[in-house]
């Protein structure tokens, strides 16, 4: 593979793992931290930074992980055909490293946050580099990928916090993101319903459907809704702020299940990135104003 240089694969790597799909996980765990804080009785920009520094290594990690186990699977299919690593702008080694190194830099951020961060370290690891595995074997392969963004907000927590204390909140907010991000995945998912089928995979419309899979998905963002309503009831720490924003998120979620249709899955980036960003963006921005004003 002449021409690789380490410079073109890392600019390939970056595109490859999305950099820009933080936004999903990020403000909630932000917005934890934040929670968890104004519990603490102040902001620590220290620990906001290794929070964010443990989050982006955690997701490189993941996303270079799912991309390698799946190269076979995207270069058989027509919609992933052209991603770098089965397309060969990107070699296999440069992608495992990818891995090691956002997996240790990632143990190191915790570690530096606190002692139970670096101990429930490997735990993390193995929701999320088990993730590509797992739609060969359970259809809950969703719920496996909203799982290991869940993490994110209660991970934040406990790094705030430094312990198992006052968990309502964290767990709430994890819940919420679990269902939220297994919904939203859903909806992508369907963009591979055919190729699903015909590779054998566990995803949930080869199981049941296009209808199904959109029917099932609306199904787990009303779940979702009621989780984060509920962390607007037993948390102190919130407002009327929080309360507008889960209005909007709610409108937002609302809009994303009108626009996608089982005979009508072109506006599905719309409804799986742009909405699902403003969601999280939103929620996220309104938790961590309303924990500090």
């Amino acid at each position: 593979m002449a021409g690789l240089t380490v410079g073109r694969q890392l600019r390939e790597t970056a595109d490859m793992i999305k950099i820009g799909h933080s936004v999903f996980a990020l403000p909630f765990a932000l917005a934890s931290a934040a929670l968890a804080m104004r519990a603490e009785g102040g902001w620590s920009g220290s620990q906001a930074f290794w929070i964010v520094f443990c989050a982006v290594c955690a997701r490189t990690a993941a996303m270079a992980q799912n991309r390698l186990v799946d190269a076979t699977l995207d270069a058989a299919n027509p919609r992933t055909a052209s991603r770098a690593l089965p397309a060969g702008r990107v070699t296999r080694g440069f992608v495992m490293a990818m891995v090691a190194l956002g997996a240790g830099l990632f143990v190191l951020g915790a570690a530096q946050l606190n002692r139970l961060c670096l101990y429930l370290s490997p735990v993390v690891l193995a929701v999320l580099l088990g993730y590509p595995y797992a739609k060969r074997f359970t259809v809950l392969c969703h719920l496996w990928l909203g799982a290991a963004l869940g993490l994110s907000p209660v991970g934040a927590w406990i790094a705030v916090r430094g312990a198992f204390v006052d968990m309502a909140t964290p767990l709430l907010l994890g819940g919420a993101v679990t269902l939220w991000t297994a919904g939203f995945d859903l909806i992508y998912a369907c963009q591979d319903y055919e190729h699903d089928r015909e590779a054998g995979l566990r995803s949930v419309p080869a199981r049941l459907g296009i209808a199904g899979a959109l029917r099932l998905s609306i199904a787990l963002h009303v779940v979702c809704f009621v989780l984060l309503l509920a962390v607007y009831l037993v948390n102190g720490h919130v407002s009327w702020l929080y309360g507008a924003g889960l209005a909007v998120a709610g409108v937002l979620l609302v809009y994303e299940h009108s626009i996608v249709r089982p005979g009508d899955l072109s506006r599905v980036n719309v409804a799986f990135f742009t909405l699902n960003g403003l969601v999280s963006l939103v929620l996220g921005g309104v938790t961590v104003a309303d924990a500090f004003l």
